[in-house]
C-alpha cells in the first residue's frame, strides 16, 4: 500500500467539503432548469441561487445584491480593475503593490504597457505595507487601488480597511483580492469602504469553476462580460447553477468554521512551523504576527525547492514553493523577491497551507520525514558543503 496522502496546499486549492457535494448533486440531474426562464421549473432553480446569493453575502458583511457570480477569483479581479477604468476613463492611474496575485499583477503590466500609469507599491523584509507609501501614491488621477487582504504564498494580512479610507478620501475606488482572506479571517464589507472585493470558491471547499465579484451599491460599474441579463445585467452568461448552489452551502460552512481555523488549525500551522525551525538555516517568511492562520512560507538554505516538493510528494506530502498559477517557472518567487529574501534562501521556499481537515498526526508525519529530506539534499549540495567548510 502507498504512502497515505497529506495535503497541505488548501491554498492552491482545497478539497471539496461532502456537505458542498450533496448540496450540488441535485443540480446536475434532477434539478436542470435555467434560472432564467419564465417557467416555474426554471424559477425553482432561480430561488436556490437567490438562497445562494444570501449565503455568500452572509460570510462577508454584504447585501445580496451586491455580490455578482463569476467563473472563478480571476475573471473577478480582471472585471473590478476594467469596471474602474472604464467607468471613469479620464483617470489613468492604479495602485497596487508588488505581491499581488498574477491575476491582478499581471493584468496591471499590461495595463502599464498600453500606457497607464502603474504604481506598484514596495514590501518590507517581513511583506508589509507602509501606509505612508500607499497615502503618497494615491492621486487626483488615481481611477483605483487594489490592494490583496491576504498574501497567498506568506499569508500576510494587508491593512486594506484603512487603505480603503485613503481611497475614498482620495476619490479613487478600492478593490482587494480577497481569494485567501475569506472564510479564514471575519470580514464584514458593510463596514468598511471597500468598494469591490474578488473571491474563490475553490479555496473554500467547493469544485473549481466558480467565483464571486462584491460590487458595493452606488459604485460605478461596467460589464467585462457582455451578452444576455444575467446578474442584473452586470456578467452575462448562463449561470453555473451546481457550483453557486456548492458556492453558497461553502460560506454557510466557513462561517461555522471561522473559529476553528483561527484556533486549531492556527495550533497545527504553528506546530509545524516550530518543529521545521529546529532545522538549521530555516527562516518563516512573512509578518508572524499579521498571517493568516492556516498559511507558512518556510525557506531551508542552499537547497532548491523543486527538488524538496519533489521528495515530499514521493511521502504523500503535497505543498508548493508559492502560488499554483506560477509554479510553473524556475525563477524564485515574485512576493519573496519583494520582500528581499535572499536568493540563497527564496530557491528554498515551501508553502504549506493547511485547513480543517488535516490533523495533528499529518503534522507530525511532515516533521518526521522534513529533516532527512533537507539534510539529503543539502549532502549534495556544492553551496551548503563550502558554507560549512568556511564556517
Amino acid at each position: 500500500m502507498g504512502n497515505p496522502v497529506i495535503y497541505l496546499d488548501n491554498n492552491a486549492t482545497s478539497k471539496t467539503a461532502p456537505e458542498v457535494v450533496e448540496a450540488m448533486l441535485p443540480y446536475f440531474g434532477e434539478f436542470y432548469g435555467n434560472a432564467s426562464s419564465m417557467h416555474s421549473f426554471g424559477g425553482m432553480v432561480a430561488e436556490v441561487m437567490k438562497k445562494a446569493r444570501k449565503q455568500v453575502a452572509d460570510l462577508i458583511g454584504a447585501e445580496p445584491e451586491e455580490i455578482i457570480f463569476t467563473s472563478c477569483g480571476t475573471e473577478s479581479d480582471n472585471t473590478a480593475i476594467n469596471s474602474a477604468l472604464m467607468s471613469n476613463p479620464s483617470k489613468r492611474h492604479i495602485v497596487t503593490t508588488r505581491v499581488e496575485h498574477p491575476a491582478v499583477l499581471n493584468y496591471c503590466q499590461n495595463l502599464a504597457r498600453q500606457g497607464y500609469e502603474v504604481t506598484f507599491l514596495p514590501v518590507d523584509r517581513q511583506g508589509n505595507l507602509d501606509l505612508g507609501y500607499v497615502e503618497n501614491a494615491i492621486t487626483d488621477d488615481t481611477a483605483l487601488v487594489s490592494v490583496m487582504w491576504a498574501n497567498n504564498e506568506t499569508g500576510v494580512i494587508f491593512p486594506v480597511e484603512e487603505i480603503a479610507n485613503m481611497a475614498r478620501s482620495k476619490g479613487a475606488l478600492m478593490h482587494t483580492d480577497s481569494v485567501q482572506a475569506v472564510g479564514k479571517v471575519p470580514i464584514n464589507l458593510a463596514k468598511t469602504n471597500i468598494d469591490m472585493l474578488s473571491l474563490s470558491g475553490h479555496k473554500l471547499h467547493t469544485p473549481k469553476g466558480v467565483g464571486v465579484l462584491y460590487v458595493r451599491k452606488g459604485t460605478p460599474f461596467v460589464p467585462y462580460i457582455n451578452g444576455g441579463h444575467q446578474e442584473h445585467g452586470r456578467r452575462a452568461g448562463t449561470e453555473n447553477i451546481p457550483y453557486i448552489v456548492g458556492l453558497g452551502k461553502a460560506c454557510e460552512l466557513a462561517a461555522q468554521n471561522m473559529d476553528e481555523e483561527n484556533t486549531r488549525v492556527k495550533a497545527l500551522r504553528d506546530r509545524l512551523e516550530k518543529g521545521l525551525l529546529k532545522i538549521q538555516a530555516s527562516m518563516i517568511n512573512g509578518d508572524p504576527m499579521h498571517r493568516l492562520p492556516n498559511t507558512s512560507s518556510i525557506s531551508f538554505e542552499y537547497v532548491e525547492g523543486e527538488s524538496i516538493l519533489l521528495m515530499l510528494s514521493d511521502l504523500g506530502i503535497c505543498a508548493s514553493s508559492g502560488s499554483a498559477c506560477t509554479s510553473g517557472s524556475l525563477e524564485p518567487s515574485h512576493v519573496l523577491r519583494a520582500m528581499g529574501v535572499p536568493f540563497t534562501a527564496a530557491h528554498g521556499s515551501i508553502r504549506f497551507s493547511l485547513s480543517v481537515y488535516n490533523t495533528e498526526k499529518e503534522i507530525d508525519y511532515v516533521l518526521e520525514h522534513m529533516p532527512g529530506i533537507i539534510k539529503r539534499l543539502r549532502d549534495i549540495s556544492p553551496f551548503w558543503n563550502q558554507k560549512t567548510a568556511t564556517g
